[in-house]
């Protein structure tokens, strides 16, 4: 099964299983992932699953939308050039390793 690695603001690297098709948000949230609220449910309406790209895999993911895009300019961290949401990133073989930064809060 694919794995996500998770690095927390002080540091701490938490390494998961994500099955395809699930999302980054939805795979943090069911291993109880500290930093990844989903207040929406992944419905991208709220920006609570924010994370940031570890560069190295910026270019494995699809293009961003326009409305997770606008959605970033409201995030409560700042917004970076690596950041998405993880409720917009669909699990595939191919993603196997991504690591993912938590910013230092979704509220």
């Amino acid at each position: 099964m694919p794995s996500i690695t998770f690095v927390h603001p002080a540091g701490r690297v938490q390494r998961i299983e994500a099955g395809n098709g699930e999302s980054a948000m939805q795979a943090a949230t069911r291993q109880d992932i500290n930093g990844i609220l989903a207040e929406c449910g992944g419905n991208a309406m709220c920006a609570t699953c924010h994370v940031y790209v570890d560069e190295a895999w910026l270019a494995r993911l699809p293009a961003m939308g326009g409305d997770e895009d606008a959605l970033l300019d409201g995030a409560a961290a700042e917004r970076r050039t690596n950041s998405r949401l993880s409720c917009q990133i669909r699990f595939a073989a191919d993603l196997d390793g991504l690591v993912l930064s938590l910013p230092d809060r979704q509220l």
